[in-house]
């Protein structure tokens, strides 16, 4: 009963995370109905979209005392395996989400009609943090040692990412205009562009 609940709570949550935090990344689009007060609003949306990120991490974890017995598919019978697998990931993941998060400084957690376009990682790519941020997940699925999370973790970034991209970059340029359209031009969403000379 107990690894039931465990698993709707993480599908659960998924959803719920996936809706608040596309929600948080719509100030422009939200102050034209919610007036000032829309990028408050959208502190506090981030806010719940992180606690049920905490959620997630719990449930996963959970997983490792209360899996579903027909979806409990194990990595390795060696369990480092997936924790070196899951180390090899984390690092760089970590490191590039860190660069985002001192480029975007407050905005990462308080979007802010004062904030200006970003500098330094964001020159490379246009979203660092969701580039370091959402592979921590499959990493640790492997670190859990169950291939139903990595296949479910994996799925869920594969279809919300871009979902979560749209909405961000349809509420950037509302903000930012006509620059942020040329950025997008010469700066790749998740991975540099190659330039030509």
């Amino acid at each position: 009963m107990i690894e039931w609940i465990n698993l709707i709570t993480l599908l659960v949550s998924a959803f719920l995370m996936s809706y608040f935090y596309t929600l948080s990344v719509q100030p422009m689009k939200r102050e034209q109905n919610r007036g000032e007060k829309a990028w408050k609003e959208c502190k506090t949306l981030r806010s719940i979209a992180g606690f049920f990120e905490f959620v997630i991490m719990i449930n996963m974890i959970l997983w490792i005392w209360f899996p579903i017995p027909e979806l409990n598919w194990i990595i390795d019978s060696n369990i480092w395996v997936g924790i070196i697998i899951c180390i090899m990931m984390i690092v760089p993941c970590v490191i590039i989400m860190a660069l985002g998060v001192i480029s975007a400084g407050k905005e990462t957690l308080e979007p802010s009609k004062e904030t200006e376009m970003y500098g330094e990682i964001y020159k490379y790519i246009r979203h660092p943090q969701t580039l370091g941020e959402f592979p921590i997940f499959v990493a640790l699925a492997f670190a859990f040692n169950s291939w139903f999370l990595v296949i479910f973790m994996a799925a869920w970034i594969i279809i919300y990412i871009p979902i979560m991209i749209h909405y961000e970059e349809r509420d950037l340029t509302l903000r930012f205009r006509e620059p942020y359209k040329e950025y997008q031009k010469r700066t790749g969403a998740l991975f540099p562009k190659i330039r030509k000379k």
